[in-house]
Formats: C-alpha cells, sequence, structure tokens
C-alpha cells in the first residue's frame, strides 16, 4: 500500500512538473493573434489571366496538371477550375481567356498601390485584386522587375488599410517572423518561423542579398508579406528551395530596405536602373588572402576590370582586394554585388581595398548597369560568330545589305570550314534568313538554334545567294 502510494506521488509529481514546463514554453512562444487581426486585411489575393489559343493547354493558375497535384488539393481545383471539355478544346482559332496564375501581394499605401512579386503577374493580361472584405478589383501594372522579381500594381480604391515596410538590416537570424499568403488558393494563410540567414545568394539573381527562414511557403504565397514582431513587412516571400514542389524548410524573402528602394523607381519610372562597377569579382579563399597579405578571408578579389568602365576611370587593378564598400565590411564577394546594385547611376561611393598589401581608399562614380548591358549587347550583335556544328562563321547583316536586298533579317556567311562547303553547299556571301523553319535575326541566336537542331532527319535552311532566295536541306550526325 506505501509502495502504490509512493508511485501515485511520484507520477502526480512529474505530471505536475511536465504540466509547469509546457506551460513555461507556452509562455515564452510569441502570440501572433493581435499581429494577424490587424495585417491580414493589407494582405491581398492576385490572380492573374492570358488570353491563348483553344489548343494552348495551359494548368490553372500556373500549377501543374490535375495528374501532377496533390490528392489532398486536388478536389480544390477541379471544383474551382473545372477542366475544358475535349470538344471544346478541339476548336481552332477561338482565343479564351484562362487562368495563368495565383498569388499575393499587400497594400504599401491607402490609395491603392500594392507589392508583389513579378513572377506572380508575368505576361498577364488581366490582373484582379481580391481584397479582404471580398471586393474584387482589377489591378494596373505600375512596373516591375524581374531582377529583383518585385512588381507595383494599383488599384482604383481609397481610404485602404496599408503595411509599413521596416528596416530589414534590423533583423538577427533566429528571430520570430510570421507570413501571411495564400498557399495553394486557401485565402490568407498564417504561418510562423525563424530567420535563419541572412544575406543569402541564390544563383537565380545576384543582385538580392535574401532573408532565409523556415516560414512554410507554397505556392501561392509568392508575393506576400513577411513580418518581424512588431507586425512590419521585413520581406517579400519569393522562392522555395523544393525537390517536391512544396515546402522543405527553405524559403527565401526579397528584403525590406531592396524593395523600399525597388518601389521608389517602379512608381516615378515604371522601371529599375541599378548601379555598375565594372569588374569581375570573386570569392577570397584562405590560401588567396595569406598570398596577398590578409590576416583572414575575407572580401572581394577583383579578377579583372572591364574596359572603359566606372572602376578603370577610378584607378581599380586586378587584384586589388575591396574589403569595404561606403564603410560596409565585404565579408564575401556577393555584399559588393548587393552595395553596388542598390545605388543609384552617378551616385558616388567610397571604396577600401587592399592593394600590395596595404589598405587604401578610392571613390568611384557608379555608372549605369542597364547602360552597360545595352552597350555589350550592341558590342556582341557587331561580331562574327563561329558555329562550330555547321562549320560557319556568320556576321550580323548590315543595313546597306539589308536595304539592298529588302530584308529585314538574317546573318551573312563570312567562312565557311572545307568540308561543310562541300556537304551543305554553303558558301561565303551566302544570307542565311531561317533554319528548320526558325528565322534567323543574329549570330548569337543563330548559334543557338544550330546547337539545338536534331540530328538524323533533314533540315530546312533558307538562304539569300546573289540576289536569289532557295531553300536547301541538310542531315547533321553530330
Amino acid at each position: 500500500m506505501i509502495k502504490q502510494t509512493l508511485r501515485l506521488s511520484v507520477l502526480g509529481t512529474f505530471a505536475l512538473l511536465l504540466a509547469v514546463s509546457r506551460l513555461s514554453i507556452a509562455g515564452s512562444l510569441p502570440d501572433f493573434t493581435e499581429l494577424v487581426e490587424a495585417a491580414a486585411p493589407a494582405v491581398v489575393n492576385i490572380s492573374t489571366t492570358r488570353e491563348v489559343s483553344q489548343r494552348q493547354s495551359m494548368s490553372p493558375f500556373g500549377f501543374p496538371d490535375n495528374g501532377q497535384i496533390p490528392e489532398i488539393f486536388r478536389h480544390f481545383f477541379e471544383r474551382q477550375f473545372p477542366s475544358v471539355p475535349k470538344e471544346q478544346e478541339e476548336q481552332q482559332g477561338r482565343p479564351r481567356s484562362v487562368p495563368q496564375s495565383l498569388g499575393s501581394g499587400f497594400l504599401i499605401s491607402e490609395d491603392g498601390y500594392i507589392l508583389t512579386n513579378h513572377h506572380v503577374i508575368a505576361e498577364a493580361d488581366e490582373i484582379l485584386v481580391s481584397l479582404n472584405d471580398r471586393r474584387q478589383l482589377p489591378a494596373e501594372l505600375i512596373g516591375s522587375d524581374e531582377r529583383s522579381d518585385l512588381a507595383l500594381l494599383k488599384i482604383d480604391a481609397d481610404k485602404l488599410p496599408h503595411l509599413v515596410l521596416a528596416d530589414s538590416d534590423a533583423l538577427k537570424v533566429g528571430e520570430w517572423v510570421l507570413a501571411i499568403g495564400s498557399p495553394f488558393g486557401f485565402d490568407y494563410s498564417v504561418t510562423a518561423g525563424i530567420v535563419s540567414a541572412k544575406g543569402r545568394d541564390l544563383q537565380s539573381e545576384t543582385y538580392v542579398p535574401f532573408i532565409q527562414t523556415d516560414v512554410a511557403i507554397n505556392p501561392g504565397n509568392s508575393g506576400g508579406p513577411l513580418f518581424n514582431l512588431a507586425g512590419e513587412v521585413v520581406g517579400i516571400n519569393s522562392q522555395i528551395y523544393t525537390r517536391s514542389g512544396g515546402f522543405m524548410g527553405l524559403s527565401f524573402a526579397v528584403p525590406s530596405n531592396l524593395a523600399t528602394s525597388i518601389v521608389a523607381q517602379l512608381r516615378d519610372s515604371g522601371e529599375v536602373n541599378r548601379g555598375w562597377l565594372g569588374v569581375h569579382i570573386q570569392e577570397v579563399s584562405q590560401d588567396l588572402a595569406e598570398s596577398f597579405g590578409l590576416d583572414k578571408a575575407i572580401g572581394a578579389l577583383i579578377a579583372e576590370v572591364v574596359e572603359d568602365s566606372p572602376a578603370e576611370a577610378a584607378g581599380l587593378q586586378a587584384g586589388d582586394i575591396i574589403t569595404h564598400v561606403d564603410g560596409r565590411e565585404v565579408i564575401k564577394s556577393g555584399h559588393v554585388v548587393h552595395h553596388i546594385g542598390a545605388l543609384l547611376p552617378g551616385q558616388e561611393v567610397d571604396l577600401t581595398l587592399v592593394r600590395d598589401g596595404v589598405s587604401q581608399q578610392l571613390e568611384v562614380t557608379i555608372g549605369s548597369l542597364a547602360d552597360a548591358e545595352a552597350q555589350a549587347e550592341q558590342r556582341a550583335k557587331t561580331k562574327d560568330v563561329y558555329v562550330e556544328r555547321l562549320g560557319l562563321t556568320v556576321l550580323p547583316l548590315d543595313e546597306d545589305q539589308a536595304n539592298d536586298l529588302r530584308l529585314s533579317f538574317g546573318v551573312v556567311i563570312s567562312a565557311v570550314d572545307e568540308d561543310t562547303a562541300l556537304e551543305l553547299d554553303l558558301r561565303a556571301g551566302d544570307i542565311i534568313t531561317s533554319v528548320a523553319n526558325f528565322r534567323v535575326t543574329d549570330p548569337q541566336q543563330f548559334a543557338k538554334l544550330a546547337k539545338a537542331l536534331p540530328n538524323g532527319r533533314s533540315i530546312a535552311i533558307r538562304i539569300v545567294r546573289n540576289g536569289r532566295s532557295m531553300y536547301q536541306a541538310f542531315r547533321l550526325n553530330n
């Protein structure tokens, strides 16, 4: 009897300690209820449509076809977006409006400006915004920036609830954050987690220092806000890392500080222009750090200075190691891209660098990335390209040739390998206007077309020779 009483007493004490422990843990966790009540009215649902032909197949809102949608969600999509009957699908020449994508966004002003992701509204013919009060309003695209994956919309309404973009630099790894969005079309779903990392570089975009979190983000959350515990927006949910199409614990958000700059440019001009330094950089390994006289492996090593660039004008040299940009320490080479890309062309920036083991400072006037890319593209179009697979060297079609022959596209063969000339019957001076029924516009595009041509099949190439157009056929076996 005494043993049984003692056993019950121990069990009771254990249960009491467990209950106290649970209460203590629960008391230390954040309560998001007030945040959600205050912020949810400013979060919106965004759907888009696009005009396509009846034969063009497209799944609802950019998701996989019904056979690839998880079973738990399949009934939802079939009910909301029933498939088109086969006999209707077979009709020709009658365009129809189909759902293209579904995402999230949020109001950033009381007069109807909305921030979302570029990929949510890309190629949309119509954009429809659903508000928290169930109103549905058409939206105008003010501007979109693919590099940062941000887009600015405007709806015709006023006195709307809106959210505040906070200082994302103040975020700390391990801090609680919360997301509101429309995963898989379910309105105003709330998920929470912590900041896993800051300044994360992704291969898809080097100009965005992403915030990495473990907040559950799924298709449909894109463009929705990421909040700190004060209810301020610190990021815009943009990407997930997944092998299954669903959440796997890695989510990425565009920092609010970057978004603030992007929004200002989109609102003013509808486009974004970034700063450009004009250097090719690489990471500094421990061995490289030692060889360049550094105590630790930090900074960005300049491997090459671009000709006629702001970097060349300021005196930067290959072998310089950039350690600070406007006083901000450069830990990884990507930090230089982030800092410079966030500046406007014409701004001045102070660079701290190590040259020959000695630290020094240089002032650089930043150039325009858009201008630099346009110039590089123009230079590329004036250069000849050797297309190894066909054994041809081609040049752009110059204006005089185009006018004389009344051509608006094509490339000129400047040289032909001897074996190729015999096999394909192509000659220097021939103008190629199409291959495999694809129009040829410039040497780079022609090289890509040639690379994708199939083996063992007859391929038609259209050329202009001595002012006359003709088709020839050939087969590739390489």
